[in-house]
């Protein structure tokens, strides 16, 4: 007999890909999405679908257990501008906040992934069905970085790491030892092109777990998109931890990067 298995889907690819891997290995989907964040498209790929405005705990935990859900993943972040705008928490979600506290993620969310142990579903890693595609360590594109390279590298390895252990951002910027750009609310792609902007051709661009990283919330994730934008503003190279930063549309993106001539990095611990 098949799981049924409930996503917490939020923006991007992320929610679609998962749940194509979850139906691959026999699972049926119960989705619950986020109004204005994610993807219709979804619907696709899932037993059930259903939304839910941000803050709605309670509603969640009632889909799930009338489906018999025993185990959801949560994938896909929440724009930080929709939760300040649209934040529309129920009972359960200000008991939660209440306990918690706001403003640093992870604690929030593993208050919400106790909220709903509690209720009988535990929260499992958000890579679950997922292994294939997360990064894997040393020389990825046909390009490997040079020696000034990896030393920018290691200079943007130290601030990523911070940076995340402050639990604000996962990225930062740099070129010729000066950190130029680090990650805050704006995301990934933003943090990029300001960045680019501001060091021009030859930016090194590092994306790292946070410290502790718990591999059921927000693990680092870069695709097709993450090389477009290197592209426009001329970045050189593309570090990721390797284990823990998942890669979507890896074949495109790496042809791409190599037709740009960015190398891409696996970084081991």
């Amino acid at each position: 007999m098949s799981e049924n298995i409930g996503l917490i889907a939020g923006r991007g690819q992320f929610p679609l890909l998962f749940a194509r891997a979850a139906r691959q290995q026999g699972a049926a989907v119960i989705a619950v999405a986020h109004r204005g964040e994610t993807d219709p498209g979804l619907s696709a790929l899932v037993a059930e679908l259903h939304w839910i405005h941000v803050g709605q705990l309670n509603k969640t935990i009632r889909i799930f257990r009338a489906a018999g859900v025993r185990r959801a993943v949560m994938a896909g972040g929440i724009s930080r501008g929709r939760l300040f705008r649209e934040f529309r928490p129920d009972w359960r979600a200000l008991n939660v906040i209440r306990r918690a506290g706001a403003g640093q993620d992870d604690r929030l969310l593993r208050a919400v992934a106790e909220e709903l142990a509690q209720a009988g579903i535990t929260i499992a890693p958000s890579t679950l069905f997922m292994d294939d595609l997360l990064a894997t360590p040393g020389q990825l594109s046909r390009r490997p970085p040079t020696q000034a390279e990896l030393a920018d590298i290691d200079l943007g390895v130290r601030a990523a790491r911070e940076l995340g252990r402050l639990d604000i951002g996962q990225c930062a910027v740099v070129r010729g030892q000066v950190v130029v750009a680090l990650e805050t609310v704006e995301g990934t792609d933003a943090t990029i092109r300001r960045g680019g902007t501001l060091a021009g051709p030859g930016a090194v661009v590092v994306k790292m777990s946070k410290p502790g990283q718990d591999l059921r919330f927000d693990v680092p994730a870069v695709g097709l998109a993450t090389i477009e934008t290197m592209r426009e503003v001329k970045a050189a190279v593309l570090a990721l931890e390797a284990g823990k930063t998942l890669i979507f549309d890896r074949p495109e993106m790496l042809r791409a990067a190599d037709q740009a001539g960015i190398a891409v990095w696996g970084l081991e611990d």
